[in-house]
């Protein structure tokens, strides 16, 4: 479909900004490019891109995005998923497959309506996109709370990377927005946890733990890191609550070296 209503751009650009948008080691400028094109669309601009395959800037990403420069020329670029995820208090990994982890499942209609009304509390939220080859690995997963999960013939169950972009906006985009951010809040209510935060306890944590003997044998450390950390984030964590986690590791430690 074509047409454009430029007298338009504005209102959908700037006030439905909608939430960041995180292409995992994307292999394809096409399909970069027509998902930026998919989220312009749909008024989300927060495109973050982690490792691209071709580097950045990329001509076939422009040439795909079909002039969607805003998209594009705001495009961040991280090293590592956990940097890209670090200022967020949401996160939902797009995948089709079981990782053996116990995250909570969720559509895009539901993770939609969840995250208009977390936005409308100043609680940013983003979404995970794998690779197009293999899709994202276990401890790109593990960094999320939630899993997205589209409803489709389970015997033919992979969605082009761009098409997933475009059925998530698609999907926020036809979500209603809280009528304010007051009537969502509840009483007494601190804020979530950030991934930074969350990322920063899992590290001292997990020091501790190595330190300990705890994580052994060497080969299933990877295995029980991930479940330790689903643990945790399966309590959707505050920020003050990590500070006490924090203070609990720290006395243990105290305590034992007493001993």
């Amino acid at each position: 479909m074509a047409g454009t209503d430029r007298s338009r751009d504005t209102v959908h650009t700037t006030a439905l900004r909608g939430p960041s948008m995180i292409l995992v080691r994307p292999q394809l400028g096409e399909n970069i490019g027509s998902a930026a094109r998919a989220m312009l669309n749909f008024g989300i601009t927060d495109l973050r891109l982690v490792n691209p395959r071709d580097g950045w800037p990329n001509v076939k990403a422009v040439n795909a995005a079909s002039k969607a420069a805003e998209v594009l020329d705001g495009v961040r670029l991280y090293d590592t998923t956990a940097a890209a995820v670090a200022d967020l208090r949401h996160v939902y990994a797009a995948t089709a497959r079981s990782r053996y982890m116990l995250k909570p499942l969720s559509t895009p209609r539901q993770a939609a309506s969840d995250m208009r009304r977390w936005m409308a509390m100043d609680e940013p939220c983003g979404v995970l996109f794998g690779p197009e080859r293999m899709g994202l690995h276990n401890d790109d997963v593990a960094l999320a709370d939630t899993v997205l999960s589209v409803p489709v013939n389970p015997a033919f169950a992979s969605i082009n990377l761009a098409q997933a972009v475009l059925l998530v906006a698609y999907v926020w985009f036809q979500t209603e927005v809280p009528d304010t951010a007051e009537e969502a809040l509840e009483p007494n209510r601190t804020p979530p946890a950030t991934r930074e935060e969350l990322e920063n306890f899992f590290t001292h944590l997990e020091r501790e733990l190595d330190a300990c003997g705890f994580l052994h044998p060497p080969e299933k450390r990877p295995a029980m890191v991930r479940n330790i950390r689903n643990l945790f984030l399966r309590a959707k964590l505050h920020q003050q609550e990590v500070g006490t986690l924090h203070g609990i590791v720290s006395e243990l430690v105290k305590g034992a070296d007493k001993n």
